[in-house]
C-alpha cells in the first residue's frame, strides 16, 4: 500500500490535541507512520510536499516533519504532466497547491490522505480520479480488521 500524507496530515500530531477530532486524527496519522516505519506500507512524498515543508513558518515543526518525510520510499518529481493534471483539478475548485499534491499522489500512490474536509469533498467529485482520497481516521477504520 502506497500512502501519500498531505502536509495537513503530517502536521496533525502537532496541532492542539484538546479537540477530540484533532486528537483522533493525530493518533491515526501516528499509526499510519508506524506502519510505514515497520515496512507494512510505503510512504510516498513529492517535490511539492518537500517545498511546502521547507517553507513552513514554524521551523522547529518543519524540521520534525522533514524527519518523518524521510521515511518516504519514493519522491514524485514535479513534471509537466503533473502540472497539467493539477490544472484540471483546479477547475473543480481545488487550490493550486492542493491540486499539485493530488496530481503528484495520483502519479504513484494508492491513497491520498488529508484532514481538510472541503478538499476531500471536492477531490471526490473529480471524475476519472485514479486514487482514493480519504481522511486518515476514516481510512484506517475502513481498512483495519
Amino acid at each position: 500500500m502506497k500512502i501519500y500524507l498531505d502536509n495537513c496530515c503530517l502536521n496533525r500530531p502537532f496541532d492542539d490535541q484538546s479537540n477530540p477530532r484533532i486528537h483522533l486524527e493525530a493518533e491515526a496519522v501516528k499509526a499510519i507512520i508506524t506502519m510505514c516505519e515497520q515496512g507494512n506500507w510505503l510512504l510516498i512524498s513529492s517535490h511539492v510536499l518537500i517545498f511546502e515543508i521547507n517553507n513552513a513558518p514554524d521551523r522547529q515543526r518543519a524540521n520534525i516533519i522533514k524527519l518523518i518525510n524521510q521515511l518516504s520510499k519514493e519522491v514524485i518529481p514535479l513534471t509537466e504532466k503533473i502540472r497539467q493534471r493539477a490544472k484540471t483539478f483546479e477547475t473543480v475548485g481545488l487550490q493550486a497547491f492542493d491540486a499539485l499534491h493530488l496530481a503528484s499522489a495520483e502519479e504513484n500512490a494508492d491513497v491520498f490522505l488529508a484532514t481538510d474536509d472541503q478538499f476531500i469533498k471536492k477531490a471526490r467529485q473529480i471524475s476519472g480520479l485514479t486514487i482514493k482520497v480519504s481522511n486518515p481516521l476514516h481510512w484506517l477504520e475502513e481498512i483495519l480488521p
